[in-house]
């Protein structure tokens, strides 16, 4: 999958998570910089992304998700 397909895959994610249809993700995105980005709707992007590409994240990934670029690039080499 290329990066950009997997952005436009995300992004859609994301949207539909934080229930914000003018949301764009770009690599240094962090919680910090999305509203009602807590634990909880932590824990529900992840499982929504792990369902929508069939991966599942190890703990040690989870660990190093700095931010959106980071998330992309463990997405990229599970798939």
């Amino acid at each position: 999958m290329e990066r950009k397909t997997l952005e436009d895959k995300l992004t859609g994610i994301f949207r539909k998570i934080f229930n914000n249809e003018g949301l764009t993700i770009i690599d240094d995105l962090t919680a910090n910089d999305v509203a009602n980005w807590d634990s909880l709707s932590h824990m529900i992007l992840i499982g929504e992304i792990e369902k929508s590409f069939g991966i599942t994240f190890k703990l040690k990934e989870l660990n190093k998700m700095k931010n959106v670029g980071n998330m992309m690039d463990i997405i990229l080499s599970k798939l």
